[in-house]
């Protein structure tokens, strides 16, 4: 994928993709696979500025996404919504209130679900640099308990001006200002967002379970890749009743188990016609664990507003 030339003399660099695993992979030096949750065509764009210790993008999704991430090792990774709409957005299975940001350091996996039409704020800083610039500044970052969680609560009219500031940074068609200073800028203003940030350890009563039955599911899913599941055979693999079993894929992933299992198969479909062109239609689509060719071709097609065939035209283009 190439980037946007009229952005490229800045240092700034648009990219935009029509699939969203494709789209995931555009984010420099991170680890990343999406999987699209509601229904048809992908687009995705990211506009990103790479200085020498941060990072700086603004990505807009237009589907709804589960998104399987890590952060490059050594860095820390501040997400913050561009605007909170109607839906809202997870992390690890937690609901981000109006005023919370993403937070996780580098190396380790978490996951997000985000909503269609979403456009969100990253920053990834080289932690050293942070602590450092902290350490000058008389900052106390972080509390062990912080640390681990997932969501900072910042008041409102810091988030606003931290937007502002980015979304200034990353429209710049001819900047005068020299690397340097904008990674001053954005580090000042990191300073002062977590001078004022707030743990968010709020959680349904059964989040840990609700957690841990879903994670369960998607080990079986992983481990049986095309057998026929129900149900009732999810039940009998957590030890919960459907009820339980449905309240916690609704709570953690905001889809049903049914919908998470068809929509886990289409998605690692699409990734097996992208990447594995001399491999059939049909085959990939059997060992994925759909038989009726109908019923695949129908749920494929309205899932990304495209036919397998299609898919594999553009790979092979």
């Amino acid at each position: 994928m190439q980037p946007d030339n009229e952005a490229a003399e800045t240092g700034l660099c648009t990219m935009k993709a029509h699939d969203a695993d494709r789209h995931a992979r555009n984010l420099t030096h991170w680890r990343q696979e999406y999987d699209q949750i509601s229904c048809g065509h992908f687009y995705g764009r990211l506009d990103e500025l790479e200085l020498s210790h941060v990072q700086v993008f603004k990505e807009h999704t237009s589907q709804a996404l589960r998104q399987q991430c890590s952060v490059w090792p050594n860095g820390l990774w501040l997400g913050i919504p561009a605007f909170q709409g109607k839906e809202s957005s997870r992390i690890n299975g937690l609901v981000i209130d109006t005023n919370d940001i993403f937070c996780r350091p580098g190396g380790y996996d978490f996951e997000l679900v985000t909503p269609v039409g979403f456009d969100i704020f990253g920053i990834v800083i080289d932690q050293q640099v942070l602590n450092r610039t902290a350490e000058i500044q008389g900052i106390k970052l972080w509390e062990a308990a912080e640390h681990q969680c997932p969501r900072l609560a910042v008041p409102a009219r810091t988030l606003g001006r931290i937007r502002l500031l980015l979304d200034q940074i990353l429209n710049a068609k001819e900047s005068p200002v020299l690397p340097e200073l904008q990674q001053e800028m954005v580090i000042l203003a990191l300073m002062e967002l977590l001078h004022e940030k707030a743990p968010n350890m709020k959680a349904v009563p059964s989040y840990r379970h609700r957690k841990f039955v879903v994670s369960r599911v998607k080990e079986y899913i992983n481990e049986y890749n095309d057998a026929p599941i129900t149900m009732t055979d999810l039940c009998k693999l957590t030890n919960v009743s459907r009820r339980t079993l449905q309240y916690s894929f609704e709570s953690i992933i905001g889809i049903s188990p049914m919908q998470f299992l068809r929509m886990t198969r289409l998605n690692r479909v699409r990734r097996s016609l992208t990447h594995e062109p001399h491999v059939s239609v049909a085959d990939i689509a059997a060992y994925w664990g759909f038989w009726h060719g109908g019923q695949f071709a129908k749920d494929y097609k309205q899932l990304f507003g495209e036919t397998p065939s299609e898919t594999r035209g553009k790979a092979l283009g």
